[in-house]
């Protein structure tokens, strides 16, 4: 008994019976892997996946700078499994949703950063739910959080977000859809895939489709390094008066495309000749171009299209990105957008006029028309009189939405939104109108559960009220 410490040796017979009973009931549970103890928050397992997330998290942000955002999401992931109580990794899932408009996505996963972050969370956060809601349709729940981030962020960091104006297309939009509902139909056929569809042109006879798409059989079969989504390809369809559907989608059109950026945007009535937004810079082509250039394409006697041929203009096709080009029917005037003035603005509408056979020199439109914001994917009437265009720098309903203007001749008139017989919350671009065949067509955002995709519509001009006449 000497031996023991003094403790033990004071217990009385009765207690020493349970008290070997309980070590002997510890040494078994621990025998057995059993032993139930939860173990300290910060022990050394926690901290270590807490630090992996947060190595992580930088490792996102800097894929996000690089505008890798879809490699910066499968980051952002990781490291939410590694802390699965990380306000800043659901955050980061939830701006990466966003950008790859994954709506219902960027909502679920901002909530669960607020939820996880109380207050803590960055405030940014009720402006990426306050978006994922709008662009949702849901533009009450849209109203609430970004008066949320309008509330809690700085004065210039709500600014920079466009917090005003976004509270500002929400009462817009409430009042253009308080006065139309939206006309436009999903093209039949294999048009609308789930991958991004849109800039459709119909043929005079409206017998036959040109249209960009960006799905898995691309030529060359390769993504582009900056989006990570596959390249554009022109495509084909022809109507099936039968079945009264799209049919023989393909785009095995000679020479037009490309292993790069291959998209047609003018198509002269006749059918012989176009113009089209090419852009092979990121390519293991040997003819590079510097950026998006614009290029005329013929189609030649033998019955096929022959290769494009980029525009010899150094006040049309720059270092930067140009295309989105549209001409009036005599071929004399195009316009075009283009970021060459991107450390200011977005992107802007050009004019350009032919000079007997040459192109002459570019002009930015006038602030009419362009905003600080973007202005793209202009199409302009036959006659020259109405410009169509899609911009998200004009008061809308959310992100881009369809606008006209009216040539004057000493001027372009303020533009006016289409409404909501045309647009939605979302981006609406590529409008063209045909009037022999009674139908305009465009392109806009299809919501698919919790993602989306760019699909292409058609409306019956007869149920269009638009705002011009001619």
């Amino acid at each position: 008994m000497n031996n023991l410490p003094y403790f033990v040796i004071k217990l009385n017979p009765l207690f020493m019976r349970y008290f070997i009973t309980i070590c002997l009931f510890i040494g078994f549970g621990f025998s057995n892997r059993t032993f139930a103890f939860s173990e300290p928050a910060d022990s050394t397992t926690g901290i270590i996946d807490k630090s992996a997330a947060l190595i992580l998290i930088d490792k996102g942000r800097q894929q996000v700078t690089e505008g890798k955002i879809r490699d910066a999401l499968i980051t952002f992931r990781e490291a939410t499994q590694k802390d699965p109580n990380s306000w800043k990794a659901s955050y980061w899932v939830a701006y990466c949703h966003f950008r790859l408009n994954n709506f219902g996505f960027a909502r679920q996963y901002g909530l669960d950063a607020v939820r996880k972050g109380s207050t803590e969370v960055d405030a940014d956060i009720y402006d990426i739910l306050g978006s994922s809601y709008h662009r949702l349709g849901n533009l009450d729940s849209a109203q609430i959080n970004y008066q949320k981030a309008l509330d809690l962020l700085s004065a210039g960091r709500a600014k920079d977000l466009r917090i005003t104006d976004k509270l500002a297309e929400c009462a817009f939009a409430k009042n253009a859809l308080s006065k139309a509902s939206n006309l436009r139909t999903p093209m039949l056929g294999d048009i609308n895939t789930g991958y991004n569809d849109y800039n459709p042109i119909l043929s005079t006879d409206g017998k036959r489709l040109y249209f960009t798409s960006r799905r898995g059989n691309t030529t060359g079969g390769r993504m582009n390094p900056d989006d990570q989504e596959y390249f554009e390809d022109v495509y084909t369809a022809v109507w099936n008066e039968t079945d009264q559907l799209w049919d023989s989608v393909s785009n095995n059109i000679e020479r037009m495309n490309t292993d790069g950026h291959d998209a047609l945007n003018w198509l002269s009535k006749d059918g012989l000749f176009g113009v089209m937004t090419w852009n092979t810079s990121v390519t293991d082509m040997k003819t590079l171009t510097r950026s998006g250039d614009i290029a005329e394409i013929e189609f030649t006697k033998k019955g096929k299209w022959n290769a494009p041929k980029i525009i010899a203009n150094k006040s049309i096709n720059t270092s930067f990105f140009e295309g989105s080009a549209t001409l009036t029917a005599d071929g004399n005037t195009m316009y075009f957008v283009s970021d060459r003035k991107g450390d200011k603005r977005s992107t802007d509408i050009y004019v350009v006029q032919k000079v007997g056979k040459k192109w002459g020199e570019a002009k930015v439109l006038s602030d009419s028309i362009n905003t600080t914001g973007r202005e793209t994917t202009p199409w302009i009437s036959p006659d020259g009189r109405f410009l169509f265009f899609s911009s998200d720098g004009h008061r809308g309903m959310g992100g881009l939405d369809v606008y006209v203007s009216e040539n004057t001749g000493s001027g372009w008139t303020t533009p006016i939104n289409l409404g909501a017989a045309v647009n939605t919350v979302n981006d609406d671009t590529h409008f063209k109108v045909y009037k022999e065949l009674n139908k305009a067509v465009m392109a806009g955002t299809n919501l698919l559960g919790q993602k989306s995709s760019f699909d292409i519509y058609e409306i019956d001009l007869s149920k269009l009220s638009l705002p011009v006449k001619w």
